[in-house]
């Protein structure tokens, strides 16, 4: 796989800038980390070579200063809003966020749930808090926000909002995912920080956009084409432009809040530190690439993979129209179709041949491989083996797992476990393939294999099951799949 970002250079270079901004300010900062704290897999996408942890070993140099906040929309509660890449509900990941923070030695201090409003699901949520004995706070939805600064920084305002008691210098405030008011959470301890007497700073780590890249770097529009439900845009900050001369890329929500924090900030310090929202961050990412068509050409994959994301969720009833018409745009803006992602072409022809569904798999070194459809395999377990018998040069038509073998694991399925489709998925296969690996020196030479998938792209002429995406997405593959699904059923059990 071709790397365009250099890690070690970006957690050397991170870690001392955020060392620096604490140094700013008086023992206490209230550092807001965007987008995914660890498991940020979108980064690693768009800058091959960044490791979905490298944020999180380096704030490891700073744990025993360090504490952890996670927020929560109330929203995201009530709608049980769920996280792409893991498939699991923003709830549920935040119990799962505070078993790793913890698993790694990190304090995690509390849980706040923003813009309440009443819900009952974050009551119920708030309750199971407190079952496991994790402190919890409610920061209420504020009328006019952001734009009614006078009643924002007011004692109606955030004054209303509970005061989270922290401990340490550094508290870092982070979220499952995009949308959960970070960003309010700090500026509301900062008017509480203000009112106890403490004069607590804040700076902002937010990976994308990428304030030093062009505005329609595809690295950038790659972040807008992640957060088409959000509605974000990214723009040239017009305040740094102002302040000095130079043309930054931020994005609207922090441009918006920007006043709000100068009008805290000269409340607190009757000056404000920061002439632009670009002032706030402290993101070097930017100066980490090493090669910039390495990750312009990985940052176009990602922009199609979430038009074919959007087809798929507006086929499903999960998103708008509107998120579609978004993702259209992008494309155009960043000079890609569907016709630029080699595994689509493939994919369609080989299920065009057959009538049944196909898969198509292309390997680093551009060899593309299709699974088609059989008695004994689903298409995504068939392009998988494929792919395995390429990597290690073995013939093709080798079988290395025996239909002698199969059949049982499919009387398995169909006649004690219920199921509809007696051919094997991804994971039968990989277990399948597993016991033959111990008395087939073939087999074991294959699994050895897997490794070598991550990073490839994939794509399906049809929706696939849950099984198997969740497969693809642990092998570190980049699936696509058409907008259909393989029967006309209106009912879809995965």
């Amino acid at each position: 796989m071709k790397i365009g970002f250099d890690n070690n250079k970006y957690l050397s270079m991170q870690s001392e800038h955020i060392k620096e901004r604490i140094s700013n300010f008086d023992n206490k900062l209230y550092l807001e980390f965007g987008g995914k704290l660890f498991d940020d897999y979108h980064a690693s996408r768009v800058l091959p070579g960044f490791l979905p942890d490298s944020k999180l070993k380096m704030l490891s140099q700073l744990k025993d200063q360090t504490e952890i906040i996670i927020a929560i929309s109330a929203d995201a509660i009530e709608s049980s809003k769920m996280r792409g890449d893991l498939g699991i509900t923003y709830d549920d990941d935040v119990f799962r966020l505070i078993d790793a923070f913890r698993g790694m030695g990190f304090l995690v201090s509390s849980v706040v749930i923003t813009q309440y409003s009443g819900e009952a699901a974050a009551d119920q949520f708030r309750q199971k808090l407190h079952a496991l004995n994790i402190k919890s706070y409610i920061h209420y939805r504020i009328e006019g926000y952001p734009g009614n600064i006078k009643l924002i920084v007011s004692d109606e305002g955030y004054g209303k909002n509970d005061y989270i008691e922290t401990t340490r210098p550094l508290v870092v405030v982070t979220a499952p995912g995009p949308g959960s008011g970070k960003m309010a959470t700090c500026l509301s301890q900062l008017y509480h920080e203000h009112k106890h007497g403490i004069k607590a700073g804040y700076a902002k780590f937010e990976t994308f956009p990428i304030w030093n890249l062009p505005l329609h770097h595809t690295v950038n529009i790659a972040y807008e084409a992640a957060t088409a439900d959000l509605n974000d845009v990214n723009m040239i900050d017009p305040f740094h432009l102002e302040a000095y001369g130079d043309a930054t890329v931020n994005y609207n929500r922090d441009i918006e809040i920007f006043p709000v924090l100068n009008a805290i900030f000269e409340k607190i310090f009757e000056h404000s530190p920061y002439k632009s929202p670009t002032d706030m961050g402290v993101n070097m990412a930017g100066k980490c690439i090493t090669d910039d068509e390495v990750c312009r050409e990985a940052s176009k994959q990602e922009i199609i993979r979430r038009y074919y994301q959007g087809l798929c969720d507006l086929k499903k009833g999960l998103c708008s129209k509107d998120v579609l018409y978004k993702l259209e745009l992008l494309m155009q803006q960043a000079g890609v179709s569907q016709d630029d992602r080699k595994v689509v072409k493939p994919a369609l022809e080989r299920e065009e041949q057959t009538g049944l569904p196909a898969v198509a798999i292309e390997l680093h070194d551009g060899t593309i491989l299709t699974g088609k459809t059989s008695e004994l395999l689903g298409a995504s377990a068939s392009v998988l083996l494929n792919a395995l018998k390429a990597l290690c040069g073995l013939d093709q038509d080798l079988h290395l797992v025996s239909p002698s073998a199969i059949e049982p694991i499919q009387t398995l399925k169909t006649s004690y476990l219920g199921s509809c489709n007696p051919r094997l998925h991804t994971d039968e296969i990989l277990i399948a393939l597993s016991v033959s690996a111990a008395h087939n020196p073939s087999a074991q030479l294959t699994l050895e294999q897997l490794p070598r998938l991550k990073g490839c792209q994939v794509h399906s002429s049809v929706l696939l099951s849950s099984i198997d995406e969740k497969i693809f997405k642990k092998l570190g593959l980049h699936l696509t799949c058409e907008p259909k699904y393989e029967s006309n059923k209106v009912y879809h059990k995965n």
